[in-house]
């Protein structure tokens, strides 16, 4: 019985944001905008850092990382949102669901760690100037990145596995915009106690871990920073830290809202939304934020349009 109700799903159907007809059309534009934006932003900052030698540090390369994952996480997501306003019913197949969280998993836990990763940059830049190309040598920077890619990849295909292993009750209507886990679970006609938990302990492992690290990097950078005494030194030292503590702020913020909610305050609208910042919004934020706050970034932008013209 349980391999028929299994082999019954085939497909599963996408609510999308709003049953509203008339918002429909204005939300196309909308998000189509925001989708094309962070295509070109993230596109951009991934060429500028690839081939400018001003851009070759090791700040940039992780900067280059974060744009590749919240160009992968905002492509998974975005086009079969956007095809949710011009269908009558938005259809995702079984193994399309199961790729769809899959790249999702893998692309928003990598940018946690990619994240934290450039936190721990700055505080090597700022606090350990002197030894700053030996600690952070090319070598370091690829572990840290090849490291985390690894790690989400198992976490994404243990978590999707698991879900996808697990029976389907047939109904196979789906109250998000994406093939979400928790959504996924509530349709779930098999125990689900074992994936709850799981994904519980490697979403908890993952937000708290990085954010220490994060939150150690910039403690450590205030405090040598309060020991300057030139004022000039403060202001580049802050000036340095800038862009990054922007984005770190704007997405752990969203994060942590959806999810340390207390439970009767949470909604599928409310969720929604939160989901619709960081899976569209933030990847549209992120190279714009880089771009105007940071003047190597800028410079090269500046060159590349007066020789393009």
């Amino acid at each position: 019985m349980e391999e028929l109700n299994l082999t019954a799903v085939t497909e599963f159907i996408l609510l999308g944001i709003t049953d509203r007809p008339e918002l429909q059309a204005p939300l196309f534009v909308l998000f189509l905008i925001v989708y094309l934006t962070s295509l070109v932003g993230n596109l951009g900052m991934i060429v500028l850092t690839q081939v400018d030698s001003r851009l070759k540090t090791p700040m940039y390369f992780f900067l280059r990382h974060l744009a590749l994952t919240d160009l992968g996480y905002s492509t998974a997501i975005g086009p079969k949102m956007l095809e949710n306003f011009v269908e009558d019913q938005n259809t995702i197949s079984y193994y399309g669901c199961a790729t769809q969280m899959a790249f999702f998993i893998v692309l928003i836990a990598s940018e946690l760690f990619i994240l934290s990763a450039m936190s721990y940059d700055r505080y090597v830049a700022i606090c350990k100037p002197l030894l700053y190309t030996v600690i952070m040598s090319p070598r370091v920077c690829w572990a840290l990145v090849v490291i985390t890619y690894l790690y989400c990849t198992f976490v994404s295909l243990l978590i999707t596995i698991k879900i996808f292993t697990l029976s389907f009750s047939g109904y196979n209507v789906i109250s998000h915009f994406y093939c979400d886990s928790l959504s996924l679970l509530s349709l779930v006609c098999s125990d689900t106690h074992e994936i709850e938990v799981i994904n519980l302990i490697f979403a908890a492992f993952n937000l708290i871990s990085s954010l220490l690290i994060v939150l150690m990097s910039y403690l450590l950078i205030l405090v040598t920073i309060l020991k300057m005494k030139s004022i000039e030194g403060r202001q580049k030292a802050f000036s340095t830290c800038g862009s990054h503590l922007t984005v770190v702020t704007v997405f752990y913020g969203t994060l942590i809202f959806m999810y340390v909610q207390p439970n009767p305050s949470h909604s599928r609208d409310t969720d929604k939304v939160a989901s619709i910042f960081y899976t569209l919004v933030i990847p549209m934020l992120n190279p714009l934020i880089y771009s105007l706050r940071n003047k190597d970034v800028k410079y090269v932008l500046q060159k590349m349009w007066e020789r393009a013209w």
